[in-house]
């Protein structure tokens, strides 16, 4: 049996026709099934749905084979001891820093300010604010960080913007970008070795699909 890990939402979306590539179809829809473990139209490959935060942790302890999960996530909660072979270009955004539009952040930047930044990318943002020298306080949270800024609880955020259109509902900007997002596979090394065979036609198929975007 190969589990597959996936989150609910985008990346399950952009994964399907990947799936479908390598002959693998999900055959219950996640939003309308109360299921977390759902069954596709190979016997011996199934798929289980986690929080997208849990991806790497199932399949780097086994209770998955593979899974798909964002760049962002394996930077900030880890991807050691993980087997990268993918960059699958789905579910792109980017990590940026965001702003109320009134307030002037290449002068407090400039003038050594301490900043205070709330965002649930921690590590990300304080080795991205270290890089530049720039002394922060770090207010973790985990939803709604667009409210941080307008409520004074803090001067900036760092978040995964997408179109842009939430900022700018919500009257701020972005000042920076961090870094580009996408999804990777990612696949337990034991597994690896134990399922080579149909694991490794699942990353043929899949890298077929997207082109061959292997990682180095």
């Amino acid at each position: 049996m190969i589990t597959l890990a996936l989150s609910k939402g985008r990346i399950f979306d952009e994964t399907l026709p990947l799936l479908k590539a390598a002959g693998i179809e999900v055959l219950e829809d996640p939003e309308k099934s109360r299921k977390l473990i759902l069954p596709t139209n190979q016997a011996g490959v199934r798929v289980v749905l986690v929080r997208a935060t849990d991806v790497p942790t199932y399949v780097e302890y086994g209770g998955a084979d593979l899974g798909v999960t964002g760049k962002d996530t394996l930077l900030e909660h880890g991807g050691q001891g993980l087997y990268q072979p993918l960059d699958l270009q789905i579910a792109k955004c980017r990590m940026s820093v965001a702003v109320r539009a009134d307030f002037d952040y290449a002068s407090a930047v400039k003038q050594g300010s301490r900043l205070k930044v709330a965002t649930k990318y921690t590590s990300i943002a304080r080795e991205f604010f270290a890089t530049k020298g720039v002394h922060v306080d770090l207010i973790k949270l985990y939803g709604s960080m667009e409210l941080a800024p307008l409520t004074g609880l803090a001067d900036a955020i760092v978040d995964l913007v997408s179109t842009g259109s939430t900022l700018k509902a919500n009257h701020l900007v972005e000042v920076e970008r961090i870094m580009d997002i996408s999804s990777r596979l990612v696949v337990n090394q034991a597994a690896l070795k134990l399922k080579q065979a149909p694991i490794r036609a699942i990353i043929d198929a899949f890298a077929g699909a997207i082109g061959k975007n292997q990682l180095p």
